[in-house]
């Protein structure tokens, strides 16, 4: 199941306070930028955000899942609790990199 566009916009609702936010819609699945670093994948109707270190014990007890197929697993972010979500967003802005420029392919 796809994600809904209400579902989306709920999203960046909870997080409008965070930074700048851009959405970008992917085989029918959203990424979430923030700040222009992808921080959140909205799949399903559902929040996922990268495993890393820093963000551990905030996630210690939620869920854990695949946003898509052959992806890595992801925590599960619970969007419905606003002021939680904003905090582990503003550690992931914090230590996430930037996306690689993409490479111009050249026409011979």
């Amino acid at each position: 199941m796809a994600c809904s566009l209400e579902y989306v916009e709920f999203v960046l609702h909870q997080l409008s306070e965070v930074g700048s936010l851009e959405v970008k819609k992917m085989f029918g699945e959203y990424c979430i930028y923030l700040d222009e670093k992808p921080v959140i994948l909205a799949c399903d109707n559902t929040c996922f955000v990268k495993k890393v270190e820093d963000i551990k014990d905030l996630m210690a007890e939620a869920e854990c899942g695949f946003p898509y197929p052959g992806a890595k697993e992801h925590y599960i972010l619970d969007i419905e609790h606003k002021s939680e979500a904003i905090k582990v967003v503003r550690i992931l802005l914090s230590v996430l990199p930037y996306p690689k420029p993409k490479k111009k392919k050249s026409i011979k």
